[in-house]
C-alpha cells in the first residue's frame, strides 16, 4: 500500500517533461518523425552570455555624434577579380524560392539593396525578380544542383558552395509537395506536387581535393571574376575552415545550430551541430594558423538578432554575419496581426515553425498565390532595411563605447563572459577574472 501526502503537489519528471511525453505519443500514433523549421528551441550558450567592457579611464570612448565608426567590409579579396563591397557587415542568408514565396524573395532583395548589402538565392535557382531587385546577389551552389546553370552563375556577384547548414550539418534539405508549384517544379526540374529531399552531400566529390577541383571549375566558368564562398555547418569548425581555405575558398561561411530557416527533422535541429558561439574561435584560429585571418573572410550565421550580436561576432574574429530567421521576422513573419489564423493552424504567432507546410498566413513561407499576395515586397523591403539600419547603429554604438572607430577593430579583449560555458567557448575571461576554462591558472 502506498501513501501520497495530499499536501505535496504531484511532481513531473524533468526528463519526461510535457513536450517529451507529447512527442512520444505523436510518434506512436503516426509512425512519422517530426519535421519543422525555426531552429533549435533548447537554450544553448549564445551571444547573450557575453558582455562588452566599455571604456572609462583605462580606455578612451568615442563620441557618437561627432566621431565616425566605419562599418564597410570587402568580401572575396583573396582570388576574385571583383570582390563584393558591402556598406554594412550584415548579409542575408540563403533561403530558396520554393521555401519562400516570390514576394518574400523580392522583399529580401529590395531590403538588402537599400541597406547596401547582399542577399543569397538559396536552393532551387535564381529568379529574375530576385536578381532584378538585388544589387548584390550571392548564388548558392548546393548538392541538389536544382536550377543550377552557367548563365546564372555568371549573373551572380558571388557563388556560395553549400557543404552544410547549421540546422542540419550532414543532412539534406526538404521541400514538401504542396510547395512545389508549376514554377518551382520547372525551375528545379521536378514533378509538381511531389515531396523532394535534397542530397546531404555533393554528388561529384568525396573530400577536400574534389572541392578544390570544383572551385577551380567555377572560377573558370566565371572567368575568375566572382568570389567563391564555402558554407559549412558548425560541427568541426577548425578543420572544416582549414580545408575550405586550402581548397581555395575566398570566404568561409560558418553556420551554427541556431540557424533556423531550414526545414528538417526536429531530432536533427535539437541534437546535431554546435552552438554558434562555440564555432567562431576555432574557425578564426584555423585562419590565423594559416596566416590568412582577414585575408580569407569569415561570415558567421545562426541566431544573429541584434547589433549586439553583430558586434560580438566581429569582436570574436568574424568579418561579417548573415541573418535568416531575423530577416523573415523583419519582413512580417510570425506577425501577431495574423494570430487568429496561426491559432487555426494549431500554433501561435511567436511559435509558428511549420514553414515547410506552405500555409503561412503572413505570405512568406508559402507558394499559395492568395497567401503570398498578402506580402507587399516594397513595404516589406523597407522594413528589412530599417531593421538592418538599427542593427548597424547598435553595433556602432557599442564599438564607440569600446573606443573603436571601426567595427572590425573590436577584439576579444573587449569582452567578458557571464558563464563558464560561454567563457570556454568564446575564450574570453569570466567576468571579474582574467581566466577562462582551458587557459590554465586562476
Amino acid at each position: 500500500m502506498s501513501y501520497h501526502n495530499p499536501l505535496t503537489p504531484p511532481r513531473k519528471s524533468a526528463t519526461f517533461d510535457d513536450h517529451t511525453l507529447a512527442e512520444i505519443r505523436r510518434a506512436a500514433a503516426t509512425g512519422i518523425y517530426d519535421i519543422r523549421g525555426g531552429g533549435t528551441k533548447r537554450k544553448v550558450p549564445h551571444f547573450d552570455d557575453l558582455l562588452f567592457l566599455g571604456a572609462s579611464i583605462s580606455r578612451y570612448p568615442l563620441e557618437g555624434y561627432r566621431e565616425k565608426c566605419e562599418t564597410s567590409v570587402v568580401l572575396g579579396t583573396r582570388f576574385a577579380r571583383k570582390p563584393i563591397e558591402l556598406k554594412i557587415p550584415i548579409t542575408i542568408a540563403g533561403m530558396s524560392f520554393g521555401a519562400l514565396s516570390g514576394n518574400a524573395k523580392e522583399a529580401l532583395g529590395r531590403g538588402a539593396t537599400l541597406a547596401g548589402t547582399s542577399t543569397t538565392t538559396g536552393d532551387g535557382g535564381m529568379t529574375d525578380e530576385e536578381r532584378g531587385h538585388s544589387e548584390l546577389l550571392v548564388y548558392q551552389y548546393l548538392p541538389s544542383r536544382y536550377g543550377m546553370n552557367p548563365r546564372d552563375l555568371r549573373r551572380a556577384d558571388a557563388i556560395e558552395i553549400v557543404v552544410g547548414q547549421g540546422a542540419k550539418p550532414g543532412g539534406g534539405g526538404m521541400l514538401l509537395g504542396q510547395k512545389i508549384s508549376d514554377r518551382v517544379a520547372e525551375m528545379r526540374t521536378l514533378p509538381k506536387g511531389i515531396d523532394q529531399r535534397s542530397a546531404c552531400r555533393h554528388p561529384d566529390w568525396t573530400g577536400p581535393d574534389d572541392l578544390e577541383i570544383k572551385i577551380l571549375e567555377l572560377r573558370e566558368i566565371t572567368d575568375w571574376q566572382k568570389p567563391i564562398y564555402v558554407k559549412v555547418g558548425g560541427a568541426r569548425p577548425y578543420y572544416d575552415t582549414a580545408l575550405a581555405v586550402k581548397a581555395g575558398a575566398d570566404v568561409v561561411v560558418l553556420d551554427g545550430m541556431q540557424g533556423g530557416t531550414a526545414a528538417t527533422q526536429d531530432v536533427f535541429i535539437e541534437h546535431v551541430g554546435m552552438p554558434t558561439l562555440a564555432c567562431i574561435r576555432p574557425a578564426v584560429q584555423a585562419l590565423q594558423d594559416l596566416g590568412l585571418h582577414r585575408k580569407v573572410q569569415l561570415i558567421v550565421s545562426g541566431g544573429i538578432r541584434s547589433g549586439a550580436d553583430v558586434a560580438k561576432a566581429l569582436a570574436l574574429g568574424a568579418d561579417a554575419v548573415s541573418i535568416g530567421t531575423a530577416a523573415l521576422v523583419a519582413i512580417g513573419d510570425n506577425d501577431p496581426k495574423w494570430e487568429e489564423e496561426y491559432r487555426a493552424l494549431g500554433t501561435t504567432a511567436g511559435a509558428y515553425d511549420d514553414w515547410h507546410e506552405g500555409r503561412d498566413p503572413a505570405g512568406i513561407t508559402t507558394q499559395d498565390p492568395e497567401l503570398a499576395a498578402r506580402l507587399d515586397p516594397v513595404t516589406a523591403g523597407r522594413r528589412l532595411a530599417n531593421y538592418l539600419k538599427v542593427m548597424t547603429l547598435e553595433a556602432q554604438t557599442i564599438a564607440r563605447a569600446c573606443g573603436k572607430n571601426r567595427l572590425h577593430n573590436l577584439e576579444p579583449e573587449d569582452l567578458c563572459a557571464l558563464t563558464m560555458e560561454a567563457a570556454a567557448m568564446a575564450k574570453v575571461p569570466l567576468a571579474g577574472t582574467d581566466w577562462y576554462p582551458g587557459k590554465g591558472g586562476f
